[in-house]
């Protein structure tokens, strides 16, 4: 799990809510990068979705223009008449009810397309998130928590799609109404129009001054939900562990105090903001009684002929005009509060945004590597590359004057003075030099932390040399692919990983193009076919939960086998019996006995019952091999591994 947890904000002195920080600008790159995926696939749908909103918008002013001639061409002229002619304004209704139509097509065809446009642009999101993992080293993994990682699928990716489906459309649909209505009202009134731009501006200013606050909380909201969830998870699978210890209190003390955080954050992110709908809205109703107090002024100075002619018709209304007006000034200013509304929304989605383009933004698996492996076939002595499958790997190894030599994949690997370590400032092996023969066993023995599994990290190229050399065949491995050299080894660990899917995927897991029959024949070799036979639909039988329903010597078995029927020439066993019964052991063993047989082979272990077979045992202590040779050979010396052997089979 990530031990590197977010820059804590300062607290109050109730601990839950942090000190104010000054708000955080928008980070105007996030945003055109963010709109890079709309506009790649959905910018003909976005053209049409801002026409909708212009359409929607339009017949909305169109309503309030309409109200002011209702009452002064219709109502007014049909309450003096003697005989009231209703058809005009049936007509004008007609026309008003085509209008709101056109209005309401518009508003449900855009909220629709948004929908579509907002899911797909995550799908697109997650799908490059996922297959930029895929090329992130081990190091990322390590440094990272997985609960962490996971929320910017989830959590993060959500903030975009609120954003994206709501937000956009509402400042589109807010910037269009604005601009139409003000056209609208400057045509109605000049100077009350004056009126509502003062009231803009200071709703504006105090809406700056709440809102400025808050941005940079968002952030840490997100980085602490990030956390929380990582901690979550952490908590569940470790679930037996806490119950054994009794650890129930100090993890619910702990997890208190996480949320507590998360408290404190989504709090002093959301607290301004959450003001804002309320200010707005207050201010616009003060707005609208000063205009109606002065319209209505106006409009009987108007009616009793006070302002005619010159200067005066510059102030002239009548009742339908600020009737008209106050349902534009209600219509212009509803967009401003309904755009300071979405801010929070805004400020979380560029939270998200951060976070999800930092995971992009991470630099992936470099692979210098030009030596690939292929399938080969033997004519007079000689290697050549073959698209059939023969059973024969070659490493191909193209050189710089065009020439390309073949070597036979054999499985010989040899250490020249290896020293690495996983930060520069802390060596973890030094001068390490070895060879493994074609077909050898190989054993590595000692305390926890002396680089045992470091040795095999870096052999599969997780992680690379500081210093020294590592050669596969005579090849340095820098010059092979990594895929390549992967497909080379195959890897059984102590902790099983067990994917959702029958058996027969799980197995088919180390080499998907096997065959079923493949696949049976490589649970055989590993003992497992046995068992799995006597599963409920056998192989067919549906694995969830990390294979949750087997036991950890089956779980064992199905992760042998799924390492024969990749039929790697080099494999390393990583502690595969250390967490399972001496009776299940013996079991596995046969099966990793059928394994290994023929192949090159280092075995980590911490049981030496394990390891007396093996052709040549390495025992480390902080990361430097101190003494090697047969199991005989040691047990003569009686040196550490004579006491480690005669004082007990585990090692710690």
């Amino acid at each position: 799990m990530d031990n590197r947890q977010p820059p804590k904000p300062h607290m109050g002195r109730h601990g839950g809510t942090p000190i104010r920080m000054k708000g955080e600008k928008l980070d105007f790159k996030v945003i055109s990068r963010l709109f890079g995926y709309v506009g790649k696939k959905y910018k003909l749908l976005m053209l049409f979705v801002v026409l909708c909103i212009i359409l929607s918008s339009i017949a909305n002013v169109f309503s309030s223009l309409f109200l002011g001639d209702l009452i002064d061409k219709y109502i007014e002229p049909m309450l003096t008449a003697g005989d009231a002619d209703f058809k005009p304004l049936l007509l004008m209704l007609m026309k008003t009810a085509c209008i709101f139509l056109i209005g309401i097509i518009s508003t449900f065809a855009y909220n629709r397309i948004m929908i579509i446009v907002s899911q797909g642009v995550l799908l697109n999101i997650r799908n490059d998130m996922f297959t930029h993992m895929q090329t992130l080293p081990i190091r990322y993994f390590d440094t990272n928590s997985h609960g962490d990682i996971m929320s910017r699928y989830t959590n993060d990716a959500d903030t975009l799609r609120q954003m994206i489906s709501q937000t956009i459309p509402q400042v589109i649909s807010s910037a269009v109404t604005i601009v139409s209505t003000f056209t609208a009202m400057v045509s109605l009134s000049v100077p009350l129009t004056a009126v509502v731009i003062v009231s803009v501006i200071i709703i504006l200013f105090g809406t700056g001054k709440v809102a400025g606050n808050s941005g940079r909380f968002f952030i840490r909201q997100q980085e602490s939900l990030g956390d929380i969830n990582g901690y979550i998870e952490e908590m569940i699978n470790g679930q037996k562990v806490i119950k054994v210890f009794c650890h129930e209190q100090q993890s619910k003390e702990d997890f208190d105090k996480k949320n507590e955080m998360l408290f404190g954050n989504a709090y002093a992110a959301n607290k301004y903001v959450n003001m804002i709908g309320p200010l707005n809205n207050n201010m616009g109703n003060l707005q609208y009684v000063i205009i109606a107090i002065i319209g209505c002024f106006l409009a009987i100075l108007t009616a009793t002929g006070r302002l005619q002619g010159g200067f005066g018709a510059f102030f002239a209304l009548t009742a339908g005009n600020v009737a008209s007006f106050l349902q534009l000034s209600k219509s212009f200013t509803m967009p401003i509060n309904q755009i300071s509304q979405q801010l929070n929304s805004v400020v979380m989605a560029m939270a998200g945004a951060k976070r999800i383009f930092a995971l992009l933004d991470e630099e992936p698996e470099t692979d210098e590597g030009y030596v690939t492996l292929v399938n080969a076939k033997e004519e007079n002595g000689e290697l050549t590359e073959t698209d059939e499958h023969t059973g024969i790997w070659a490493w191909k190894h193209p050189h710089e004057d065009g020439s390309v030599t073949f070597t036979r994949l054999c499985g010989e690997v040899r250490f020249f003075d290896v020293d690495f370590g996983y930060n520069p400032d802390k060596v973890v092996l030094h001068n390490i030099s070895l060879y493994a023969e074609p077909g050898q066993k190989v054993a590595f023995v000692g305390a926890t932390g002396a680089g045992k599994t470091t040795i095999t990290n870096l052999i599969n190229r997780f992680y690379d040399l500081a210093d020294g050399k590592i050669r596969y065949d005579g090849i340095n491995i820098n010059k092979i692919k990594k895929a390549d050299l992967r497909r080379s080894l195959g890897i059984v660990l102590q902790d099983t990983n067990l994917f959702t899917g029958t058996v027969m995927e799980n197995i088919r897991y180390g080499n998907l193009s096997a065959s079923d029959d493949q696949v049976i024949a490589a649970a055989k070799l590993a003992n497992a076919d046995s068992f799995i036979r006597h599963l409920p639909q056998g192989y067919n039988t549906v694995l969830t939960g990390n294979g949750a329903n087997l036991s950890q010597g089956q779980r064992q078995l199905i992760s042998i086998a799924r390492a024969a029927v990749a039929d790697p020439p080099v494999m390393i066993l990583d502690e595969a019996t250390s967490s399972i019964d001496t009776r299940t052991e013996a079991l596995v063993q046969k099966g990793m006995d059928a394994l290994m047989k023929g192949r090159t082979v280092f075995v980590i272990a911490h049981r030496l019952s394990t390891v007396r077979n093996s052709d040549v045992i390495m025992v480390l202590e902080h990361g430097r091999i101190i003494e090697r040779g047969s199991h005989e050979s040691l047990l003569e010396k009686k040196g550490n591994y004579y006491r480690l052997y005669t004082g007990a089979f585990e090692l710690e």
